[in-house]
């Protein structure tokens, strides 16, 4: 066979290896299991509320480069259920930054950091334009109450990541009102925001990011909230 007849059945070789490997990506086995994206995310919702615990990580995005009030920068930590939470959390005002360690436990918050001091003391975590930790995970309240509130609902691209970039993830967006997103930053007082998530195959939520005005006259800002691991037993204690 000549050189002439070789390349072009390695070009449709490749062609057809593309093919399968886009149509691999984007088959219905990798999509959750639901008629509409209201199913799906009802059920992820379940999923998140089932849970015993889990380890998340907050992040965000256009934060002002000023601000007279406190800035959550983000956080990490595990959730548990009912209502419980120990990890970290950033802060900016004033142009100085703190990352405080924090315990909350049933609607008691403690922290402690260099601003705070060495020792852990109870504080009132609106004072510092945060959420009650605690709450993050809970059924009434909580993260998971987004899924069932969001509004205009409509499934997007199916993309990877995860470890090593193997998991594929569907993405589905709406909106949600200032009030519903106050559990994460309870400046928000006005407008609307945009809200994309992204479900695994199985059905669990990986994802949420949220993006609107958080801060009354200042630019929109975005904050992720990324589900690192499911079904997490930890005992939490007050300090």
């Amino acid at each position: 066979m000549s050189i002439r007849t070789l390349r072009p059945l390695a070009l449709l070789l490749s062609v057809t290896l593309l093919a399968g490997a886009t149509a691999c990506s984007g088959s219905s086995d990798d999509k959750p299991s639901g008629d509409t994206p209201n199913d799906v995310l009802a059920h992820a919702k379940e999923l998140l509320d089932e849970t015993s615990g889990v380890d998340l990580t907050i992040t965000s995005a256009g934060l002002p480069q000023s601000s007279s009030g406190a800035l959550l920068v983000g956080g990490s930590g595990t959730a548990m259920h009912p209502s419980s939470f120990e990890g970290t959390i950033d802060l900016k005002a004033m142009g100085f930054s703190d990352s405080a360690e924090v315990i909350a436990i049933d609607g008691k918050v403690w922290a402690k950091s260099p601003f705070l001091g060495p020792d852990f003391s109870e504080i009132d975590p609106a004072r510092f334009g945060v959420p009650d930790p605690g709450l993050l995970l809970a059924t009434d309240g909580g993260v998971s109450d987004l899924l069932i509130e969001t509004t205009g609902l409509e499934e997007g691209e199916s993309v990877r990541g995860g470890d090593d970039n193997k998991e594929i993830f569907t993405q589905y967006s709406g909106t949600l009102s200032a009030a519903q997103v106050q559990l994460l930053v309870p400046s928000a007082s006005s407008g609307d925001f945009s809200v994309l998530y992204e479900i695994t195959s199985d059905g669990h939520l990986r994802s949420t990011e949220l993006t609107g005005a958080f801060y009354p006259g200042e630019r929109d800002v975005t904050y992720t909230i990324d589900i690192e691991k499911y079904g997490v037993e930890k005992k939490i204690s007050a300090p």
